[in-house]
């Protein structure tokens, strides 16, 4: 009967879009057969579709709450709706993914990573999405001091602020012996994280502000070595109580996608500190936190316009700025500091396009181009269906974000970040 009363209340749209690559070597799997249906009711099959050269669905409408519910932090109803998605393709062993949760208004996205047959276990993996952050009951965060110290033999292991290309993260507490450590690219856990944390329906500075202060929590992880200096082999956990809520296999937003592409490599300063602050929040409605970033509270302050600085500060004070990673790992060749565009030229300019060419090899809808270091028509053409293809801004103009899109995706076909 909850099912049937969640639909009837299902009053506007989302959309979903499911990418299908190969765990094997990050190929686009085409002719991934999907079937969609509402969780806890499989025989209400309500799509059924398959992937094309690009490994992607076409974009659903699906059924969704209204999306008032997901911005006012005195709803007690699910803002959300959530599907079940049975995807099997030949050559692979089948994924069942329940949870799905399709905010109103919002592009959802499903990636899905099929393992091959013949490779491991030979039956059905199936993931199981919990409830949002916003809207179940988790463990609040354990207060820990915002600054690790820093003149204890062994404690800081990095000499700067690096991106990571991947972390480890342990899905539990740390002392859970039982959980499973994954190695998890570091922006896809960072937008697994923010679409765990809040919705993203909430205002664009509202999701900057709790991005950057997820990716400066992480980062100060990452440059303290915080759980491997215990002894643990992992980067980070899943568990509220310490860390951030991160699920495998859940699903992201396009909002908050873009975002995370935009300000990948930032981080949470206060002067004459080195490493990133450890930036801890809290809901602020369920959990009250003093001195730290409510999420309910950075959603009003964008509501009036606040920027994204001005939101942080308002919580974390005025001495906090935004600073910027001086390395990012696992990237062949670094941003030029300025936007390709037609009319550009140069030896980024060809970089860029072979990598594009390298690329195209596996998406093949992306054109060939001839990598000749000039910014032409063609390149701009084809840039274009990249950042259509890879949900980025369609410009022709690889700006910051496309340029390490282009690298992120070069990386994952040619395999030159395979982990050892």
């Amino acid at each position: 009967m909850a099912h049937i009363r969640a639909m009837q209340e299902e009053t506007e749209k989302g959309k979903l879009q499911i990418n299908v690559v190969s765990m094997a070597d990050a190929r686009p799997i085409s002719e991934a057969r999907i079937s969609i249906s509402y969780t806890g009711v499989p025989e209400s099959t309500l799509e059924r579709v398959e992937t094309d050269s690009s490994g992607q669905s076409e974009v659903l409408e699906l059924n969704a709450p209204p999306e008032e519910w997901s911005l006012d932090p005195t709803n007690e109803r699910q803002p959300y709706s959530e599907y079940t998605l049975d995807i099997s393709a030949p050559g692979f062993e089948p994924v069942s993914i329940a949870g799905t949760e399709i905010l109103a208004n919002v592009k959802a996205i499903q990636n899905v990573r099929m393992r091959p047959s013949g490779v491991g276990r030979e039956e059905e993996e199936v993931f199981v999405i919990p409830a949002h952050t916003l809207y179940a009951e988790y463990p609040p965060k354990i207060a820990e001091d915002e600054i690790k110290p820093v003149n204890e033999s062994g404690e800081i292991v990095l000499s700067r602020v690096v991106v990571p290309e991947y972390i480890v993260v342990h899905d539990g507490s740390p002392r859970d012996t039982t959980a499973t450590n994954y190695y998890v690219k570091y922006k896809d856990y960072i937008k697994n994280v923010a679409s765990s944390e809040i919705y993203a329906t909430w205002p664009a500075d509202t999701i900057r502000a709790n991005v950057l202060a997820i990716m400066s929590f992480t980062l100060n992880r990452v440059y303290t070595e915080w759980y491997r200096n215990r002894g643990y082999d992992f980067t980070i956990t899943s568990s509220t109580a310490f860390d951030h809520k991160w699920i495998p296999e859940r699903n992201v937003y396009d909002t908050i996608s873009v975002i995370v592409d935009e300000l990948f490599s930032n981080y949470l300063s206060r002067p004459n500190v080195r490493q990133p602050i450890l930036t801890q929040y809290c809901d602020g409605r369920r959990v009250s936190c003093p001195n730290w970033m409510t999420q309910w509270g950075s959603k009003e302050l964008g509501d009036k316009g606040y920027s994204p600085i001005e939101i942080l500060r308002y919580f974390y004070g005025d001495d906090m700025y935004i600073n910027v990673a001086q390395e990012i790992s696992g990237i062949p060749s670094s941003w030029p500091g300025y936007t390709l565009e037609e009319g550009s030229s140069g030896e980024k300019v060809r970089q860029m396009q072979e990598q594009l060419n390298r690329i195209a090899d596996a998406y093949p809808a992306l054109p060939k181009i001839t990598a000749d270091g000039i910014y032409g028509p063609a390149t701009a053409e084809a840039v274009r269906e990249f950042q259509s293809v890879f949900g980025l801004p369609v410009t022709g103009k690889v700006d910051y974000s496309t340029w390490y899109k282009i690298s992120e995706i070069y990386v994952g076909v040619s395999r030159i970040a395979e982990l050892t």
